[in-house]
């Protein structure tokens, strides 16, 4: 007889990769508009605010990249309950998003440079959340312990 695998993992040690991971994507988020605006004088594509950089629409910026890695856990939690091969369904569904969140930017009316920036920015930050999650996934499974 062979067991579920889908619910051999350890909750709490997903959800603070989860945690983890929205604290890097924020941060990450504020060195893409420190690139971008700071290197290469390119804004990126986030509502504007009082400061030296922006700081409004940075802070929208990085708190939309952590909130972000919440909810790509939350999928990963429940794709782990649900379903077979749960770490293929994930990645599809983020390389899905990811894609989403690079065209939207290049779609819009604004600047080329802003737009490809931002593009540019969103897909780091896709890839960043997809593949730190990716690892807390294995992370988080251990083979012989049911968690219920």
């Amino acid at each position: 007889m062979t067991e579920d695998v889908r619910h051999r993992f350890v909750v709490g040690r997903l959800w603070a990769g989860g945690g983890a991971t929205a604290l890097v994507a924020a941060l990450a988020a504020i060195v893409v508009v420190l690139v971008a605006s700071g290197l290469f004088g390119v804004p990126v594509l986030v509502p504007t605010g009082e400061g030296a950089w922006g700081a409004i629409g940075v802070v929208v910026y990085a708190m939309s990249a952590a909130v972000a890695a919440l909810a790509a856990t939350g999928l990963l939690y429940l794709l782990l309950l649900g379903t077979p091969r749960a770490r293929s369904f994930f990645v599809s569904i983020m390389v899905l998003l990811t894609a989403i969140t690079v065209i939207i930017p290049l779609s819009i009316d604004a600047g080329l440079p802003a737009r490809i920036a931002t593009a540019a920015g969103n897909l780091f930050l896709g890839l960043l959340i997809t593949g730190t999650l990716s690892g807390v996934l294995h992370s988080a499974i251990r083979a012989g312990r049911l968690v219920r």
